[in-house]
């Protein structure tokens, strides 16, 4: 665990006015930092996007450095496993799905999921606008497409079939890569399975509609992204993860508030953004992913009942060897 004690403000004089690690919000504010900050890096497990916007946005507006906290964003590689970063300590938190951590935690990686940040499961199941697919009961003998058997889409896909009863064969699975508009707009499937948020986006941007639809009546027995650390690493650093989820917390309101500002913010991440068309559409990526934040009074907050479930569907579909036990999985931070 990478800790850094800043010197006390006396002795930041005595060594010539220097500064504790701070960030200057976008305005130019400097950040007020405390005289003790613990240094954080925080593994986002995808490219630069505007799905992270909370993250830039409390690094950029100082949120971090009022906690006293001293955070690198690093974003993970194409080829880079999940939580092999984390598992090597070479990132303190991990922002993925609870259930990819646990079935990380399935194949011996101690990671403990200590908040929960998307209070609803991102994961849809997704048709053209005039499909006759209304229910997910209507995808027998159809072609399903999603990129692959991993990840987020595929657990959803599994938690989808057994409660129609059906088989992959049944329901057309086809494992598509990260083609789903094309595939859609080609009619080499019927529907797609992907993120309300980011894919469906896609979609309409590439000038498709779409509609979604719920793929578990009731909802998928599925945790979302949330973040996660080492069990070591939660011993010994809870109060100063406790103050992420504040940092963290501020910056969802502040985006939800002042979207454009994130965009100009979420640019210097995302040159990209640049481009007037693909700035509208990261600002309806925005608005679907703040949303996914919500359903919760306490922000972070971990859902018990969602987790038992998930223990038993991880373990009844085979996504880990063997059980894990909940309560093993996750502890409570929110307040």
């Amino acid at each position: 665990m990478k800790k850094l004690m800043a010197t006390l403000a006396a002795a930041a004089i005595a060594f010539g006015g220097c500064s504790s690690s701070g960030n200057s919000g976008a305005s130019g504010e400097s950040a007020v930092v405390s005289a003790a900050t613990t240094a954080l890096t925080i593994g986002l497990t995808y490219v630069p996007d505007i799905q992270f916007a909370p993250m830039y946005v409390a690094k950029e507006k100082g949120y971090f450095a009022e906690e006293g906290l001293d955070v690198e964003l690093r974003h993970h590689g194409a080829q880079e496993a999940l939580l092999g970063a984390l598992e090597a300590g070479d990132e303190d938190i991990v922002f993925a799905g609870g259930d990819e951590m646990m079935q990380g935690r399935s194949e011996g990686i101690d990671v403990v999921d200590w908040a929960t940040m998307y209070q609803q499961y991102p994961v849809t199941l997704i048709v053209p606008e005039d499909s006759d697919i209304r229910t997910a009961a209507d995808i027998k003998g159809r072609k399903v497409g999603l990129p692959g058997p991993y990840g987020e889409n595929y657990y959803a896909m599994l938690a989808m079939l057994k409660s129609q009863g059906l088989t992959e064969e049944e329901a057309g699975i086809q494992y598509i890569g990260y083609t789903q508009a094309a595939a859609l707009e080609a009619g080499e499937v019927d529907a797609v399975i992907g993120f309300r948020n980011s894919d469906v986006t896609n979609l309409e941007t590439a000038g498709i509609s779409v509609r979604t639809i719920d793929m578990v009546e009731g909802g998928l027995p599925l945790v979302g992204v949330g973040l996660g650390s080492l069990g070591r690493s939660l011993d010994a650093n809870r109060d100063a993860y406790v103050k992420v989820l504040a940092a963290l917390d501020k910056a969802v309101a502040f985006a939800q508030e002042n979207p454009d500002e994130v965009l100009d913010i979420a640019e210097k991440h995302v040159p990209a953004l640049a481009d007037a068309q693909a700035r509208v559409a990261a600002k309806t990526t925005l608005e679907r992913t703040l949303e996914l934040y919500t359903g919760s009074d306490a922000f972070g907050s971990q859902n018990a009942e969602a987790w038992e479930a998930m223990s038993a569907f991880e373990a009844d579909n085979g996504i880990v060897t063997a059980q894990v036990p909940a309560k093993d999985a996750y502890v409570e931070l929110a307040n």
